[in-house]
């Protein structure tokens, strides 16, 4: 498993992190007392070594509606656990089983697991992997299988980066998306106004050009007067050139008539036949 292995923005963090994650009634009631101001270099170090003896299991196949509450439940017993991490499905298959009828619920398809100690995370991939998950026969992951197997030289910041990275790339491909559908929308509209503009102009110059070819009314009430005509005006021209062009020659060997070449002549340009000597 490297660093960048693909991990979905959507993921759900079960119930109960960290133990120094977690804050309960009667931390919030301590005084500010009795915390400390500063973090020495002692409990800076502490810190850095609890850290630092932390494993993270990677678990490749979530069985279809296990919840996260219910694989910490399973994994408990082989050493204790800090975060969870459960990434969810690609929503288009939820929607495809909701159009189905099948179960609505949510699935995981991928996990991440927080050891406090890499030595327990070790053990439980070496004695789980591979075996089935157990529990009930009646239970629904009875026959499903453990897909572990411990990352080496990994933490939960790896984790938490690639997440963050994956979002920053989703939310900037949302941006780019939404500003061509704002730069296609403002190119339609613009368009639907020119169209508009366009088909008024031309009604106009419809109703222009009706208008005068309605002749006006005779002002005693009887018909329209009449146009006086315009006077016939001579035709032009038409104007037809002609170029001339020379006549094709004769063919000698097609067309009949043809004046020739005599075979005298023909005999003297090709040049006489040499004489043909008896043989003895």
């Amino acid at each position: 498993m490297a660093k960048n292995e693909p991990t979905s923005s959507e993921a759900v963090v079960a119930a109960g992190e960290h133990s120094g994650d977690t804050h309960t009634a009667a931390d919030t009631e301590r005084p500010s007392s009795a915390l400390p101001a500063v973090l020495n270099k002692k409990m800076l170090q502490k810190m850095q070594e609890q850290y630092e003896r932390r494993g993270i299991v990677y678990i490749s196949r979530i069985p279809p509606h296990m919840k996260p509450q219910k694989l910490r439940q399973l994994l408990e017993p082989y050493g204790q656990l800090g975060r969870l991490y459960l990434a969810l499905e690609d929503p288009r298959l939820r929607r495809k089983r909701k159009e189905k009828g099948a179960n609505t619920g949510k699935n995981f398809t991928e996990g991440w697991v927080e050891f406090e100690d890499k030595q327990n995370a070790k053990d439980a991939v070496q004695l789980l992997n591979g075996q089935p998950m157990g529990g009930k026969r009646r239970s629904a992951y009875f026959y499903d299988l453990w897909c572990l197997r411990y990352l080496p030289k990994f933490k939960w910041d790896h984790l938490t980066e690639e997440i963050n990275y994956q979002k920053a790339i989703k939310e900037q491909r949302m941006a780019v998306e939404v500003s061509a559908a704002k730069r296609e929308r403002d190119f339609y509209l613009a368009q639907v106004d020119a169209s508009k503009a366009q088909a008024a102009m031309l009604e106009r110059r419809r109703e222009r050009s009706g208008a005068e070819a309605t002749p006006p009314a005779d002002p005693s009430g009887g018909m329209p007067a009449e146009q006086p005509q315009a006077a016939d005006k001579p035709a032009k021209p038409v104007v037809v050139r002609r170029y001339g062009q020379r006549k094709p020659k004769a063919d000698p060997i097609l067309d009949d008539g043809v004046p020739s070449l005599s075979g005298g002549l023909l005999k003297q340009l090709a040049g006489r036949k040499r004489p043909v000597h008896a043989r003895s």
